[in-house]
């Protein structure tokens, strides 16, 4: 018995987690993480940790595929995400709907989360998890993955994405709204958007970017106030603007 008593006071001491790394997550901050996979009896145990996660993956975790557990020593643990690729998201039935590239409802929430944008515009009649959005032209959903790749690579924080009837997108970035024209030369217009933005902060208005290409760079903005319209201090700043962005020429009207 004492020699029992021994051997476990050895384990104890000998393997108490106290350095645990977190790799791949960013829905989830690293304490949320290392809660769920260092909850209950003996979890601070590496010991332990290494027989429960032995060939075994946590996979019932919202918004990520799977998580792996390594015990790198015996007082430390690491800890790798694998997180869903999410396109974006729709609200129904006062619902959060989180969509993959191929339109398929991976995941239901009842609040928002960061770095996804909202998508309106869709046209749908139903919604049911883990089936595809029933919309008619699928290649939507390529779409938006390539826009929410690229406003994240681009470190720019979208408010939501809407598609015309037309095929056309829009682009929600507080009081400013970006028209991109049909989905084509996006990886071209958001890299120049990152560069547009800051000179039109806190302005409201359209950045008409449907005909923007390297070569023709036609940009223009129309802003909503018509005080500062009427004050002739939009020829000022679409000068301005050309000026730190490009070639500012006339974009497509209303």
């Amino acid at each position: 018995m004492a020699a029992l008593l021994i051997f476990f006071i050895y384990i104890y001491k000998n393997y108490k987690v106290t350095t645990v790394y977190v790799e791949g997550s960013s829905h989830y901050s690293n304490e949320e993480i290392i809660d769920m996979v260092m909850g209950g009896v003996f979890s601070d145990n590496s010991l332990f940790l290494s027989l429960k996660y032995k060939n075994k993956s946590i996979d019932d975790v919202p918004f990520v595929s799977k998580m792996d557990v390594t015990v790198v020593d015996p007082n430390t643990i690491r800890i790798e995400v694998y997180e869903k690729a999410l396109a974006g998201y729709i609200e129904y039935l006062e619902k959060y709907m989180y969509f993959d590239k191929d339109g398929i409802v991976v995941e239901a929430s009842d609040v928002p989360t960061s770095g996804i944008p909202l998508v309106t515009g869709l046209s749908f009649d139903h919604v049911v998890l883990y089936e595809a959005l029933p919309v008619e032209d699928t290649s939507v959903f390529e779409s938006i993955l390539t826009i929410t790749q690229l406003v994240n690579k681009y470190n720019l924080s979208i408010d939501r994405i809407f598609f015309g009837s037309d095929d056309t997108v829009t682009l929600y970035f507080d009081d400013i709204r970006v028209a991109l024209g049909e989905a084509v030369n996006l990886d071209e217009k958001i890299m120049k958007l990152q560069y547009m933005l800051p000179e039109i902060e806190g302005m409201a208005g359209v950045l008409r970017m449907e005909n923007y290409t390297d070569e023709t760079k036609s940009v223009s903005f129309e802003p909503d106030d018509e005080n500062w319209k009427n004050a002739g201090a939009d020829e000022t700043d679409e000068e301005a603007f050309g000026e730190s962005t490009g070639e500012t020429q006339e974009g497509a009207s209303d």
